[in-house]
């Protein structure tokens, strides 16, 4: 999905809705677990209800990543299902030097058919780099997250300005809207 047809979904749903399916097999319904991959049978049952208001999903690669090959072949077959008319978002936090951060943007842009991968950029451009060279993909790189130890580095000042604000400052020169969120 490019980022004019994100802007159409985002018009015709009225939405910025984005589900995360940070799938837990742990704490999936006990009846979806005697299916053949109850992981792809909940996604499944979470993407069929709300397709219709989001238009994007979050896949958060380190539930399946942990599980496996099993983990693997099920995030790709979610990945699959969702199809084109959503946004999806590998939520990776990958960061590594350049060569490493090539094969992880091939895993994701190449082997997956993900829109967008979450990146780390502190280890600077050779690790956000490849992920922007792919057309119509996105990296979505990390500024200020959400967790308690945020406030370790990123809240912190660096001259007149937030660690973060810095990052992003940098990091805008890297890329351009149409491959860098």
């Amino acid at each position: 999905m490019n980022r004019l047809q994100l802007i159409e979904q985002i018009r015709k749903k009225k939405s910025y809705l984005c589900v995360g399916l940070d799938t837990d097999l742990t704490k999936i319904p006990q009846h979806l677990l005697a299916e053949e991959d109850p992981i792809f049978a909940f996604n499944k049952a979470i993407v069929d209800a709300t397709r219709d208001w989001c238009v994007a999903y979050k896949i958060n690669t380190a539930f399946y990543e942990a599980l496996g090959l099993k983990g693997w072949a099920a995030m790709e077959k979610t990945v699959q299902y969702i199809g084109q008319e959503h946004f999806t978002i590998a939520d990776a936090k990958r960061g590594d030097i350049g060569n490493t951060s090539d094969q992880y943007a091939k895993a994701f842009f190449e082997s997956l058919p993900f829109d967008s991968v979450t990146v780390a950029p502190y280890m600077g451009e050779d690790s956000v780099k490849p992920f922007l060279q792919y057309p119509g993909k996105w990296a979505i790189v990390l500024g200020l997250t959400s967790n308690k130890g945020a406030a370790d580095f990123e809240l912190q000042k660096a001259g007149d300005e937030f660690l973060y604000e810095k990052v992003l400052k940098t990091v805008s020169s890297w890329g351009n809207p149409g491959n860098l969120m």
